[in-house]
């Protein structure tokens, strides 16, 4: 009996797309994960390549931790971890990936694809180690998963590492509106790392409702690289001067003059817009 056409698995589907890759697709919204270059150039080019992790595990240090919000079919963790393998004796410290997701069928339709999605395969091992244990490691290397709602992982005593990177990736705020609030990101934002060189958040959105929430959030906010048909995305940092590209008083100009003014799950309030305007982003 042959395959069907559109592997299923609960609430996901794999599909072609017309470049030819293969990626995943929930079946009640619709929306696609990665569905402009594929998954792999996208997570390489928007996630890894970016910040520069090849370049961070060169330099000693602590452990780098990447929290990995939204695993999905893992494309995103598994880029990291190619990356960090890949440097061998080059890489100076070692790399931990923390993945939060709540439904684990993308990552297994995206296993049983190994044709389509061929740049997981040399972590097979480790993704199954993964779904069955919640956990995975090899010398200088550590994969966590936290399964289910991350909100609860996000509490002040949940006991997460903070954060040098951050890959924010759920389900647009559309799809998936609970992750983009300000309260979750405000969240993510208290586990991300304060000293050293402070930490950066990655995210494919370049929509207003998104910088605003996430300069609300205690983020400073800039432009980040265009991935696909997305002539740019987003990184936030907790340094102003660690972002490439930040948002500055034209940005603010153009938000005075938007339609789309409001964060996120929130209304547009006298006070929303003082905290806005009064940010240390534009002083």
């Amino acid at each position: 009996m042959s395959e069907p056409s559109h592997p299923r698995d609960g609430d996901f589907e794999l599909v072609t797309l017309r470049n030819g890759h293969r990626a995943v697709r929930h079946l009640g919204h619709g929306e696609v994960m990665h569905p402009a270059v594929g998954p792999w150039q996208e997570a390489l080019r928007l996630y890894v390549d970016q910040p520069g992790l090849a370049d961070r595990l060169r330099k000693p240090g602590p452990p780098l931790v990447i929290h990995d919000v939204g695993l999905g079919a893992a494309t995103n963790a598994v880029a990291a971890l190619t990356r960090a393998r890949e440097l061998g004796p080059q890489r100076a410290r070692d790399l931990h990936v923390v993945s939060f997701e709540v439904d684990l069928a993308p990552l297994r339709l995206a296993l049983a694809d190994a044709e389509g999605f061929p740049f997981l395969q040399p972590f097979r091992e480790a993704c199954e180690s993964l779904m069955k244990h919640g956990a995975w490691s090899e010398p200088g290397i550590r994969w966590d998963l936290k399964l289910g709602d991350a909100v609860p992982f996000l509490e002040p005593d949940a006991g997460l590492p903070p954060a040098d990177l951050v890959f924010f990736d759920p389900f647009s705020p559309a799809s998936n509106p609970d992750m983009w609030t300000e309260a979750v990101l405000a969240r993510v934002r208290r586990h991300c790392r304060e000293d050293g060189e402070g930490a950066l958040l990655m995210t494919y959105s370049a929509a207003t409702p998104t910088r605003v929430t996430l300069l609300l959030a205690g983020f400073y906010v800039g432009a980040g690289v265009s991935t696909g048909t997305k002539g740019e995305t987003t990184v936030a940092s907790t340094r102003y001067e660690s972002l490439a590209a930040p948002l500055g008083t034209r940005w603010l100009e153009r938000w005075e003059r938007s339609s789309s003014r409001a964060p996120h799950g929130g209304t547009l309030t006298p006070e929303v817009e003082r905290r806005l305007r009064t940010h240390p982003q534009w002083r």
